[in-house]
């Protein structure tokens, strides 16, 4: 089975999620992977006891698991092609199970079949080191974009606020998945590297610095700068400028990050793009009315 190491989703990092491609792609629903011999004669046989020993079982599902055992043990293949197992490997197919109930994940509908070593899969879908990649995308964690604010927690209408991002929590975040099954062995490592941030203010009367909310990331890995002691006549080279009061409510600021995401893998050493994907949330924002602010 494919295993993942790195940033990958359910790490525990707090507040943290999952990338989003910017646009219509999406990693794959479901695939097909390798089993040898003894892992998917093991795998049927403990999938038979289980359904026809458990208690109220309906006798549909029994006769069902018991014509898909006969297949491979004693039907069209003969135990599960043990005495070949050095010679090949089951290919099943496998679905997302965050995704099972989609369409997409329904198209890996091929029934467990036999491939010779060195002997390409007839199947789309079958697992390389790019569909590794592609996998590996939707697993990596990314942190919360939480923005450092200036004024912090109260602003005040037609006051620039600066915004600003640690250069320590966002950094380049991999995971790598590997499978190694019988004659494969294969790997990739897909990578996210954050590249800009978007100020969306929550409210049509404000203006983003820059004008079209887009802060790139700076050399040192940080994006916008820290408000300073001074700067209140600058223009923050990352930030929002409030042109009405909240009220007795808050804006909702919209921070989203966009990732640039590469993989390199098993016969692919140089990085290649994947879709940039992006990964936000929303933070309150109370503006106030006042006309003459001093700081």
């Amino acid at each position: 089975m494919i295993r993942y190491t790195g940033t990958a989703a359910g790490s525990g990092r707090d507040g943290a999620g999952n990338v989003t491609p910017v646009d219509n792609w999406t990693p794959p629903a479901c695939w097909y992977e390798p089993r040898s011999a003894q892992e998917f004669s093991k795998y049927v046989e403990n999938m038979y006891d289980e359904t026809v020993n458990t208690p109220g079982q309906h006798s549909y599902a029994k006769a069902s698991v018991g014509m898909f055992r006969d297949e491979y043990k004693d039907g069209k293949y003969k135990n599960y092609n043990l005495d070949q197992k050095d010679e090949g490997n089951w290919w099943v197919a496998v679905r997302d199970e965050d995704r099972w109930t989609e369409p997409e994940a329904q198209l890996c509908d091929k029934q467990p079949f036999w491939v010779e070593n060195g002997t390409a899969p007839p199947v789309e879908n079958a697992v390389t080191p790019q569909v590794l990649a592609e996998l590996a995308y939707n697993r990596i964690q990314l942190p919360t974009t939480e923005v450092t604010l200036a004024p912090e927690e109260t602003t005040k209408v037609n006051l620039p606020t600066w915004a600003w991002l640690d250069k320590a929590r966002f950094q380049e975040t991999s995971v790598t998945a590997a499978l190694n099954v019988g004659g494969l062995n294969i790997q990739a490592t897909t990578t996210a590297k954050p590249v800009s941030l978007k100020l969306e203010p929550g409210t049509p009367d404000a203006e983003t610095y820059p004008a079209a909310g887009e802060c790139t990331i700076n050399d040192d890995g940080s994006i916008g700068e820290p408000y300073a002691k001074g700067k209140a006549d600058q223009t923050p080279p990352c930030g929002i400028n409030y042109l009405r009061s909240s009220g007795d409510s808050t804006f909702k600021l919209q921070a989203t990050v966009t990732w640039e995401i590469t993989w390199t893998g098993t016969g692919n050493p140089n990085p290649t793009q994947l879709p940039n994907g992006t990964f936000g949330n929303d933070q309150n924002v109370a503006v106030q009315e006042i006309q003459s602010v001093n700081r």
